[in-house]
């Protein structure tokens, strides 16, 4: 109860700061100073010489345990990636089940994308969304460099466009999307980052049906106040500015979104047909140029979201004019989604995936990579494994954790008041218990030992 009483404290406090930050943005930094400085003085000497501070240490040097590929066990492959497969992989431990991307390290070097992979680990350490998929675990094998992610099971929207009858979705379902799609932007964009490569195939559908933006590897943090350049991302993707080669920020992204609800409803990208064989330079020249053509599958709201997402001119695009998301969150097409309501988990998606379907390629049909000749691995590529290789990553370790009920079953202390043998140090330790196969091992050396037999007395 005590937890629970400081708990809704720290709650109401936040709640507090968070109303004094929007109603006295000049008087919220010192009096948030205030608190801190009291909090870091004699309650935070008193909870370091608490058995809860033990208890913390004790989760920390848990967190920070090595990972290795002996942590999972590994299943199918999903997919492939830039550097090599993707594989369904779960924790020995807890049962959570991830996906685990492999990036091999001599088609790393061959590539020298050791700069694009470190900048992708880095990015999803740092974003904490429901909206993007989250990296859980980095290691490395003897061949290759493993992301552990969020395990996406309903399939790609790419799939779902193509693959499930007629192509495109109804309205509705494009625009739940869109509006999830435009929260994720909106937490990368909070952490300055330009994603920069939306299309269908990296946006992925969870088992209830939302959705994650994946593949960060060509996303960037834009420093405060400046702008980058830089012709990146997919043909029939990319923005008027990024093939221009001129300086922008979050544009691009805007730029995507408009890309991605376009062809959601039509089934089809708004510059380049399905399948179509076209030059590369013939499709940057429509997306500068050409108007696109919108069919009768587009309400006018829908035409209106599209063509000021699609603008050329990104100064006059939407999410570009100042607000960013809240523009975007603000138009007609949205009256319907409660983002307040979105962003707290508690609207039900528009499609539920099947738990029996497979909504990805039949392991025979994903392309095999080839082997990569002609290049060593030697000592001077340990510091960029140094770097790579982290672990755990704190968020989504604690989470999962929680999720499979790890938490509450090993957080256990004393009902009495005493401390538990694991943070007494006064007391040893409980002999380890005995596992299942050790005693059934035991039974059996027992069942197959010779009996002595005595002999009587004749």
């Amino acid at each position: 109860s005590a937890f629970i009483l400081t708990s809704h404290i720290a709650l109401m406090f936040d709640v507090c700061c968070c109303d004094l930050k929007d109603q006295h943005s000049s008087s919220f930094p010192p009096s948030s100073r205030i608190v801190r400085d009291y909090l870091s003085g004699a309650p935070f000497s008193s909870y370091q010489e608490s058995m809860y501070f033990s208890r913390f240490l004790q989760w920390k040097w848990l967190e920070r345990q090595p990972v290795t590929k002996n942590t999972f066990r590994h299943y199918r492959v999903l997919g492939k990636g830039g550097f090599g497969e993707v594989c369904a992989c779960q924790v020995r431990a807890t049962g959570k089940m991830y996906a685990c991307k492999k990036l091999e390290k001599k088609r790393v070097k061959k590539r020298k994308g050791e700069a694009m992979a470190l900048n992708e680990k880095r990015i999803l350490e740092k974003v904490n969304s429901s909206y993007v998929v989250s990296l859980a675990y980095a290691y490395e094998t003897k061949d290759a460099l493993c992301l552990v992610l969020t395990l996406m099971n309903g399939g790609d929207l790419k799939f779902h466009i193509y693959n499930m009858g007629n192509s495109g979705f109804d309205e509705q379902r494009a625009i739940f999307y869109a509006a999830e799609i435009c929260c994720g932007l909106e937490d990368l964009h909070r952490e300055r980052i330009v994603y920069r490569d939306l299309k269908p195939e990296n946006i992925l559908l969870d088992d209830r049906g939302h959705i994650r933006i994946s593949d960060l590897g060509l996303a960037v943090q834009i420093p405060e106040g400046e702008t980058i350049r830089g012709r990146v991302g997919t043909v029939g993707y990319m923005a008027p500015e990024v093939i221009q080669n001129e300086s922008y920020s979050f544009s691009p992204d805007w730029w995507g979104l408009g890309c991605l609800i376009f062809e959601m409803i039509q089934g089809q990208s708004p510059f380049r047909k399905r399948k179509e064989r076209v030059k590369r330079e013939e499709v940057d020249r429509r997306v500068r140029e050409d108007q696109e053509e919108y069919s009768d599958k587009f309400s006018e709201e829908a035409k209106n979201i599209c063509r000021q997402l699609l603008a050329k001119d990104p100064k006059e695009r939407l999410g570009c004019r100042g607000c960013g998301a809240i523009e975007v969150k603000q138009h007609p097409i949205f009256r319907n989604i409660n983002f307040k309501r979105l962003e707290a988990n508690m609207l039900d998606p528009p499609f539920i995936p099947d738990p029996r379907a497979v909504y990805c390629k039949d392991v025979l049909d994903i392309e095999q990579f080839s082997t990569v000749k002609g290049v060593n691995l030697d000592p001077t590529d340990d510091d960029f494994y140094h770097k790579f290789v982290t672990g755990s990553v704190p968020i989504p370790w604690q989470n999962e954790m929680i999720e499979m009920e790890c938490f509450k079953e090993i957080n256990i202390y004393e009902t009495d008041g005493m401390l538990c043998s694991d943070l007494d140090v006064n007391r040893p330790n409980p002999p380890p218990k005995r596992g299942f196969f050790y005693r059934l091992f035991r039974r059996e050396a027992s069942a197959s030992a010779p009996a002595t037999v005595r002999g009587g007395g004749g």
